[in-house]
């Protein structure tokens, strides 16, 4: 009987340890690195969408990267334009960024360090390494 108990102890002990890590809330940086990515995510998805209106195509770009300080420029450019407001894609888009935004200047604004501060490089997104086979 002892070593079922022990195995049952052993078993709650380690589900609360994995309930437990998987509970911790995301730091200030994971939270703003990955809506950066859901949002340039969604501006690809929605530049190269059939369906949408054709005002999308003249939206300013929208490749983020968030260790770059002209990103907060890029961020208030893209929420502030004044196109494509009937798109509710769009919208929902500028919601986004308009959240990553204020996350970044208030939230986490001592939580963050950026790297660099060249606003060419959030114009023309580096392209990810060809894999030779």
């Amino acid at each position: 009987r002892l070593p079922t108990m022990k195995m049952l102890l052993l078993l709650i002990a380690l589900l609360s340890a994995v309930l437990l890590a998987s509970a911790a809330p995301p730091t200030c940086y994971s939270r703003v690195l990955a809506l950066s990515k859901e949002i340039t995510e969604s501006f690809n998805e929605l530049q190269t969408s059939k369906t949408v209106d054709s005002c999308v195509e003249a939206l300013p770009r929208l490749y983020l990267d968030i260790h770059n300080y002209c990103v907060l420029a890029k961020l208030r450019d893209f929420v502030a334009y004044p196109g494509c407001d009937r798109v509710v894609e769009v919208n929902e888009l500028k919601e986004k960024t308009r959240s990553l935004y204020t996350i970044l200047i208030s939230y986490c604004r001592r939580d963050l360090v950026f790297l660099t501060d060249d606003c060419n490089a959030l114009e023309i997104p580096i392209s990810p390494p060809i894999e030779h086979s």
